[in-house]
């Protein structure tokens, strides 16, 4: 008996029947991945702009990365932190001098590292400070994206984020982001033990700060004692042009958090970087991940490093993030409001055209051979993996002119 090949439309169906309805993705199903192609089910080639929201920095199943990962799979891929492992103090070691830190709590996902920051924050707040018990405040900015946990939806601003899930965790002081007045009038606050923020609004649209913001945000909290924590986890690891978006301007956070492309998208690993006074707050039993910290994570972590150093990847997206917005706004057309970004982290916002959005952009991009994924319905964030090559890099421009030139 013939079998017959399953078509887009049957994994999309079977997605649909079986799977909740949380997300809405573009309909294309793909099966392989390479560099900065990925292929659908029906062989279909495509550039990938989007890399997995950043996790995919290093390119698609880089070799080393995969290798390393088959090779530890092979011996030994979890203690949990019952016992002590051959991997992780070699991890631990590489990634705290690798970004210059006394201490790193390794976790799995983004959200999880976010909740380890706000847990470490608060701690610090109550031995170190000595703010009083369950009195720390937190201050995060509009717009600001770190993850779906229920205490990190309670500091979002948007609806469709939070709106159903209450009732929401106190504790956070939220105020605009990019405003520094704000940000001051906040510190007043004696309880105040933390300003969380993106140094680059990803999920908001690509939104940059004014030149200057993160270094006087960070001199203010100095100034009043407040940790300055950076979630880092779309916008670290080269995806601007430097290691970490805050390098830009001189920045150390108190606290450093990392993800996505800690692991070159091979599986979930995060951390939270810390030094000594902030991280040994937390006492054993205090803190924890059944899976934080196993072996076949920390040999990946460091090959995915190793890979953003050996390849030079943070200079590459800050070269070809120029050459990226140069030629994209020099495109010609009416639906192109603004376009901005650092490194290879963009986002070009889309004025409606005839009913056009630019969900029918992407649609459209994704029939020309690119893929990318609008966010809050006007904007399209464009994300290459860093390993892309400037060929590479002018061929998907000029797909993405081509596209454009379809709605005039």
């Amino acid at each position: 008996m013939e079998i017959k090949k399953m078509t887009t439309e049957d994994y999309i169906k079977r997605e649909e029947k079986y799977g909740a309805h949380n997300y809405h993705p573009l309909p294309v199903v793909l099966e392989k991945g390479e560099g900065v192609y990925v292929w659908d089910v029906e062989g279909k080639k495509y550039y990938d702009f989007l890399s997995a929201y950043s996790a995919v920095n290093q390119g698609h199943c880089h070799p080393k990365i995969i290798n390393t990962m088959i090779e530890q799979a092979q011996k030994l891929t979890l203690t949990s932190r019952a016992f002590y492992n051959s991997a992780l103090g070699e991890f631990e070691e590489y990634i705290t001098k690798y970004f210059g830190y006394d201490k790193v709590l390794p976790m799995n996902t983004g959200a999880e590292a976010d909740e380890t920051a706000l847990k470490l924050c608060r701690k610090w707040a109550y031995e170190v400070k000595g703010v009083p018990e369950n009195e720390a405040k937190i201050i995060v900015c509009d717009g600001n994206f770190h993850g779906r946990t229920i205490t990190i939806i309670s500091m979002s601003t948007d609806p469709t984020a939070y709106k159903g899930f209450g009732p929401y965790t106190p504790g956070f002081i939220k105020i605009p982001y990019n405003d520094l007045n704000a940000l001051e009038e906040a510190l007043q606050d004696p309880n105040v033990a933390g300003f969380l923020v993106e140094p680059i609004q990803g999920e908001a649209g690509v939104y940059v700060p004014d030149d200057g913001y993160l270094k006087k945000a960070y001199e203010m909290c100095k100034e009043k004692n407040v940790l300055f924590i950076a979630d880092e986890v779309q916008t670290g690891i080269a995806r601007t042009g430097k290691l970490l978006a805050c390098d830009y301007e001189d920045v150390r956070p108190d606290i450093l958090i990392l993800g996505k492309a800690l692991s070159g998208g091979a599986m979930p690993i995060s951390a939270v970087l810390a030094d000594d006074e902030i991280m040994l707050t937390i006492k054993p039993g205090e803190h924890g991940s059944t899976f934080g910290g196993n072996p076949l994570a920390s040999k990946v972590a460091i090959a995915a490093l190793e890979v953003v150093k050996e390849e030079n990847l943070a200079e590459n997206a800050y070269k070809l993030g120029q050459i990226f917005r140069d030629e994209i706004k020099a495109i010609k057309s009416d639906m192109i409001e603004e376009v901005r970004g650092k490194g290879l982290l963009n986002a070009v916002v889309i004025r409606p055209k005839n009913g056009k959005t630019a969900w029918d952009v992407c649609v459209r991009m994704k029939e020309n051979g690119m893929l990318a994924k609008p966010t809050h319905d006007h904007i399209i964030r464009f994300a290459p993996p860093l390993v892309i090559n400037e060929e590479q890099l002018r061929e998907a421009i000029d797909i993405f002119k081509k596209t454009m030139e379809e709605f005039e």
